[in-house]
């Protein structure tokens, strides 16, 4: 694995499936006895998270112009 002249790697992708590393996972580097471990941070709160089982594709079928009426509706 190359490291670019930004100091970046990429995490291998069965890596980042095994850990649940997603866009905006917080992820610390540890050292112990001359080796450096990657380590998902634990207890984030961050609005990515909270949210991410809300994301996909949406299963209401209406226009974009009802989703606006709707939005912008007179209460």
């Amino acid at each position: 694995m190359r490291v670019t002249t930004k100091g970046q790697v990429t995490i291998p992708q069965h890596i980042r499936e095994k850990l649940n590393i997603t866009p905006a996972t917080e992820v610390d580097f540890v050292e112990e006895k001359g080796r450096v471990y990657l380590v998902k941070r634990k207890g984030q709160k961050t609005a990515t998270r909270r949210f991410s089982k809300l994301r996909g594709a949406a299963t209401v079928k209406m226009t974009t112009d009802e989703i606006m009426s709707l939005t912008r509706a007179d209460r």
